[in-house]
C-alpha cells in the first residue's frame, strides 16, 4: 500500500522526533550523574537536577522531539508513528557509546539495523489515517467499552505498581518504573492523538477547543505527561541508558499499538497480509532492541567481586 501525504508528513515528524528525543535521554543523564554529586538523587527522592543546566538542555530536546511527535500523530496513525521510536534507541545507544562510554558490542550494532530494517517495513504497509471530522467522533472511541475496558486494567495496573511495588522493587527491578511509564504512555497517546486532531481541525477553520471534550483530553495529556516524566527520571537515575532506552520503548510500543487497535480499529480496512507484515516488521524491531539489551555488557570488564551489598550502579533484573 502507498503511502499517503499525511503519511509522508507523519513519517518525517516522528523521525525528526527520534533524533531529539534519543539526544534528551543522554543530556539528562548527563545533568542526573552530574546532580547525583552534588545531592540526593533522583531515584531516592532528590530534585538537585533540577539546578542543572544539562539536565534543562535534556528537558528542552525532549519537550522538541514530543512536540514533533506529537503533530505527527495528527497525521498519520499511532501503528506508523509509534514504532519509529526505535529510531531513538539508535541514536540514543550511539551517543552513549561516545559521550557516557556506554559500550556498544557488535550484536548491538546488529541490533540498531534490525530496528531499522523493521522500522522501514512499517512505513511502507501502514494502514490510511481513519478520517475524524470532530473531536466528538474521538471521544466516541475512546468512550466505547473495549477501550473503557482498557483504560481501567491500565490505570488499576499502574496503581498496583507505583504503591505495592514501587516502593520496594523499584531500585532493583527495571520493568516497575518503566511500566508506569509505558501504561501511562499508552493511554497519554490516545490522548496526544485527539488533541492533535483537534489542533489540525481547528487550523483548517473548524474549531475544536469550543468542545469540552477538547479540554479533558487536554488535561489527560497534561498530567500523563507528569507522571511519564517522573518515572522515567527515576529510571534513568538507576538503571544503565542502553537498558532503558530499549526496554522502555518495547514496553511503550507494544502497549500503544495494543490501545491504538482497540480504539481507532486501525486495522478494521486492512488486508491480512499488511497485518501480517506490519507484525513482522513490529517482531523485527523487537528483536533489534532485545540484542540492544543482552549484548549490553558484553567487551566490558568484569565487575570486581566485594562484599558490598548490591549498589544501584550493578545490573538492573527485570
Amino acid at each position: 500500500m502507498g503511502m499517503t501525504k499525511d503519511n509522508v508528513i507523519g513519517f518525517v515528524l516522528a523521525v525528526s522526533s527520534s533524533i531529539f528525543i534519543g539526544s534528551s535521554f543522554i543530556i539528562k543523564k548527563m545533568g542526573l550523574l552530574k546532580a547525583a554529586g552534588n545531592g540526593k538523587r533522583a531515584a531516592t527522592g532528590g530534585h538537585s537536577y533540577l539546578t542543572e543546566p544539562f539536565w534543562w538542555a535534556g528537558m528542552i530536546s525532549m519537550i522538541v522531539g514530543e512536540i514533533a511527535n506529537f503533530a505527527a500523530y495528527a497525521f498519520a496513525p499511532a501503528i506508523l508513528v509509534t514504532p519509529l521510536g526505535a529510531l531513538s534507541i539508535i541514536f540514543s545507544s550511539v551517543l552513549a557509546q561516545f559521550i557516557l562510554h556506554e559500550k556498544l558490542h557488535m550484536f548491538g550494532k546488529l541490533g540498531c539495523a534490525l530496528c531499522v530494517v523493521g522500522s522501514i517495513t512499517i512505513v511502507l504497509h501502514a494502514p490510511h489515517e481513519r478520517d475524524i471530522h470532530s473531536v466528538k467522533e474521538i471521544w466516541e472511541l475512546a468512550t466505547e467499552p473495549g477501550f473503557i475496558f482498557y483504560a481501567i486494567i491500565c490505570v488499576a495496573m499502574i496503581c498496583i505498581l507505583i504503591f505495592r511495588y514501587a516502593p520496594t522493587h523499584g531500585q532493583k527491578y527495571i520493568v516497575v518504573y518503566i511500566g508506569i511509564c509505558s501504561l501511562t504512555g499508552s493511554l497519554t497517546v490516545m490522548c496526544v492523538k485527539a488533541v492533535g486532531m483537534a489542533l489540525k481541525l481547528t487550523f483548517e477553520g473548524n474549531n475544536q477547543f469550543k468542545y469540552y471534550q477538547t479540554w479533558l483530553f487536554t488535561l489527560a495529556v497534561v498530567g500523563c505527561c507528569l507522571m511519564q516524566i517522573n518515572y522515567l527520571n527515576k529510571a534513568l537515575d538507576i538503571f544503565n541508558t542502553n537498558v532503558v532506552s530499549p526496554v522502555y520503548y518495547v514496553m511503550f510500543t507494544t502497549l500503544t499499538i495494543v490501545a491504538s487497535i482497540i480504539m481507532f480499529k486501525d486495522w478494521d480496512h486492512s488486508s491480512a497480509q499488511q497485518i501480517a507484515t506490519e507484525l513482522c516488521g513490529f517482531v523485527t524491531i523487537l528483536s533489534g532492541t532485545f540484542l540492544l539489551h543482552k549484548t549490553k555488557d558484553m567487551g566490558n570488564p568484569p565487575p570486581e567481586v566485594s562484599n558490598i551489598s548490591k549498589s544501584s550502579d550493578d545490573p538492573p533484573e527485570i
